[in-house]
């Protein structure tokens, strides 16, 4: 599991908020326009002690989220009249508030362009309510604002922030500039994908270059290349086929995980 060595307001596999009043719970607003799809899912987030909200439309989302500023939003892309995308980008200019995107289809392209205008995650249906908890408490960790005046560790690999230093296992790794910039987004988003376009442009700060899909690929490849472990273990950063790549946080979900 990957971890920093400061504590997070949810650093724990058990982030129950049971000790807390009603009014002190953390809220989730759930956009949906089929009830009945996630009520399995709905009552494990209540059970794991967040308020749940619901909303039919985008519309009726924007309102509840200006009213009632829950701390996550999950988007089910579930119906043909709710634009996803326009959703978010609308969400963007009011709030950073992290969205994971439900999808009920393979439709990558879907999913990409929902990346690309804000979603922080996305989950495949079918899916694990551990699965969806899992989610829910990395979004919710990165959202209270981790500082990187820390030591991130997942399996043998090492960042120390501080000292701008990287280590697999017990040994120092050499990184170029651009390497560390890209491990540091791929840190910064654990076991989140990012997608071509989001790490072009948050390494590069510019796609024009001639190539950028594959100036990328070759860094990673690099980078993966450095990283890797003398242990047979998986390796740590893993691709998402046709959308982009995501650091490794958790080896017993990404058993599916190849490598480019």
């Amino acid at each position: 599991m990957a971890a920093y060595s400061h504590g997070f307001p949810f650093s724990g596999e058990d982030h129950s908020t049971s000790g807390r009043t009603e009014s002190e719970k953390l809220s989730i607003l759930l956009v949906c326009d089929q009830t009945s799809d996630l009520d399995l899912a709905g009552c494990a987030l209540k059970s794991a002690g967040f308020g749940l909200n619901h909303a039919l439309t985008s519309k009726e989302a924007l309102r509840r989220y200006k009213s009632e500023r829950p701390q996550l939003i999950l988007l089910h892309l579930s119906s043909p009249e709710m634009d996803g995308k326009d959703f978010l980008r609308q969400l963007r200019k009011l709030t950073s508030t992290p969205v994971i995107v439900i999808s009920p289809q393979d439709d990558e392209s879907e999913i990409i362009a929902c990346l690309d205008s804000g979603a922080d995650d996305y989950i495949r249906e079918p899916f694990t309510i551990g699965e969806l908890l899992a989610r829910v408490r990395a979004a919710l960790r990165r959202a209270f604002g981790v500082t990187q005046d820390e030591v991130f560790t997942a399996g043998d690999l090492r960042v120390d922030f501080n000292r701008r230093e990287v280590f697999v296992g017990h040994q120092q790794v050499r990184l170029t500039a651009t390497e560390y910039q890209l491990l540091n987004v791929l840190v910064r988003h654990a076991g989140v994908v990012r997608t071509h376009y989001q790490l072009i442009h948050e390494v590069w700060g510019t796609t024009q270059y001639q190539d950028p899909v594959h100036l990328l690929r070759v860094t990673v490849s690099n980078l993966r290349r450095k990283v890797a472990s003398d242990s047979t273990g998986p390796l740590p950063i893993v691709t998402e086929p046709g959308v982009g790549y995501r650091l490794r946080s958790d080896s017993s979900t990404d058993a599916s995980a190849r490598p480019n």
